[in-house]
């Protein structure tokens, strides 16, 4: 217990306006050790691609308890904090989360991601109520004694084309980033933007740290620094190379044929 308190405060001090921390994230115990092997000072684990190595697609379709066994592996095998992608929590109403989290917490993490769409369904929940499931993430993680970053993430951005992010779908995330920080976020999350001057004016406008997805078109991370990023992560696009690639090699030597 004292190892994760103290992980959960290191991990919250890696966030920095400017200086960005750079999750590169994984999917397994394995993979989590390769990253950590290369210099990463936290762990963060991806939604699509825990689910994909596992045979499943996005959006809670590999069952909580595999979800939680695999981050329970990931905690034991690296020394670092590890951050949980955890959708939606599995849950809609507050007791549900609640007991999510604790049982996510009970594994060693010390963040989550949880993010506004509603999953199974279509579009996002309402501000007012996600505000309210933020607030019970972050009461379930004071009640546990953990101080755990939750990383509030609106998928507004990825709900539409990049062609399609404009003025007003911004000033809709920094109503949402303002309510959830009312509810005890510790940072933003909006995957999916792209758009430099959007970035730059999100990350003056929210003083939460602002998480963005290094994508195919997202400025590059010395750039998202000078904009005020606090947090860079990658999401599936590790997995994604590494199954072309794992592909590749495959073909390669199933040509032969003697």
């Amino acid at each position: 217990m004292n190892n994760q308190i103290q992980n959960a405060k290191t991990f919250t001090s890696l966030h920095r306006k400017g200086d960005p921390v750079i999750l590169f994230n994984i999917w397994d115990a394995g993979s989590a050790g390769a990253v950590r092997d290369a210099g990463a000072q936290a762990i963060a684990t991806g939604s699509a691609p825990v689910a994909m190595a596992q045979g499943f697609s996005d959006g809670q379709n590999i069952r909580i308890d595999a979800a939680l066994d695999n981050a329970r592996r990931i905690v034991s095998a690296v020394d670092l904090p590890v951050t949980l992608d955890f959708e939606g929590a599995y849950a809609e109403d507050a007791q549900g989360i609640s007991e999510n989290v604790k049982r996510a917490l009970d594994c060693g993490v010390v963040g989550f991601n949880f993010e506004d769409q509603i999953i199974g369904g279509a579009g996002l929940y309402d501000v007012a109520v996600q505000a309210k499931r933020v607030e019970a993430m972050c009461e379930a993680c004071e009640s546990a004694g953990i101080s755990a970053y939750v990383n509030a993430r609106t998928d507004l951005f990825l709900k539409a084309s990049a062609e399609a992010h404009d003025e007003a779908m911004l000033d809709d995330a920094i109503a949402r980033a303002a309510a959830y920080e009312a509810a005890g976020a510790s940072g933003f999350f909006a995957p999916g933007l792209k758009g430099e001057s959007l970035i730059g004016r999100l990350c003056t406008t929210t003083d939460l740290p602002v998480n963005i997805i290094a994508l195919p078109g997202t400025p590059d991370s010395s750039k998202l620094a000078e904009l005020g990023v606090a947090r860079i992560s990658y999401g599936p696009v590790p997995y994604r190379q590494m199954i072309k690639w794992l592909t590749e090699q495959a073909q390669t030597a199933l040509q032969y044929r003697g």
